[in-house]
């Protein structure tokens, strides 16, 4: 009885963790065998578990990334000029750490959004706050707050987020609204968080996308201030995928 207050006891105290290991520790006989300090290591050892995976599934669901990618699961043999040291090393988080960005480009298909999407889980890893857009969906987002009264709101949550991933970067041309509003993210956001941007575009073509001299000058400033590149070639893996799925069916 007094087991099960305890157990009980530690749910109240959102210890769950410990709650569930010490239940299975009462229905598991030999679990008496170990000393109690090992028997407390284990509990200890489940809560931080619990901890972990509950912090990861509310990062994930937060960030919204838009393929369930990992960075384990990235092909590199599909020659698009990936590097795996160069993957490897942003995969530590520590240019997330430093504030720097990260642009993606390369043809439409190559992969970007997943590698984007690898590179957001990886930060949700290692306890980063990270959200996904395309810039379209972002953009038209941010319109609809200035009119009911969540724009102060969304630019606060914008600005804090350690890792933004801004996807389909220049699919259109940005009207002036657009271009203000861009700039005022990208501006909150200098030197104080890193923001990820992947495009089909190269990038000395972001310039007249943007529009506006002037305004293109200030975003492509801060955005490329200390930026890492990965530039991608190579076919579209979704025709490549189609191919072999039709080799396949003819085999």
């Amino acid at each position: 009885m007094l087991n099960h207050t305890t157990v009980h006891q530690l749910h109240s105290l959102k210890l769950a963790g410990m709650a569930e290991a010490l239940a299975q520790q009462l229905d598991q006989p030999h679990a008496f065998e170990l000393a109690f300090e090992e028997r407390l290591a284990l509990l200890i050892d489940r809560e931080i578990s619990h901890r972990d995976t509950r912090r990861l599934t509310r990062l994930l669901q937060l960030a919204k990334l838009r393929t369930p990618a990992t960075i384990e699961d990235i092909d590199y043999r599909a020659g698009r000029g990936l590097k795996r040291e160069v993957l490897s090393t942003l995969a530590t988080g520590q240019w997330i750490k430093r504030r720097h960005n990260l642009t993606i480009t390369g043809p439409t298909g190559c992969g970007k959004t997943y590698i984007a999407c690898a590179l957001g889980h990886q930060a949700c890893r290692q306890g980063l706050s990270t959200r996904y857009f395309r810039l379209t969906r972002l953009l038209e987002d941010i319109r609809i707050a200035h009119g009911d009264g969540r724009y102060a709101r969304l630019m606060k949550t914008l600005a804090n987020t350690e890792l933004l991933i801004l996807d389909d970067f220049g699919i259109h041309k940005l009207s002036a609204a657009q271009r203000n509003d861009l700039m005022e993210v990208i501006e909150e956001r200098h030197e104080k968080k890193s923001t990820l941007v992947a495009s089909q575009l190269p990038v000395e073509h972001w310039h007249d996308v943007i529009g506006e001299a002037t305004l293109a000058d200030a975003i492509l400033d801060r955005l490329l201030h200390r930026a890492h590149r990965i530039t991608m070639t190579g076919d579209s893996m979704r025709k490549r995928q189609a191919d072999l799925t039709d080799r396949d069916r003819k085999d």
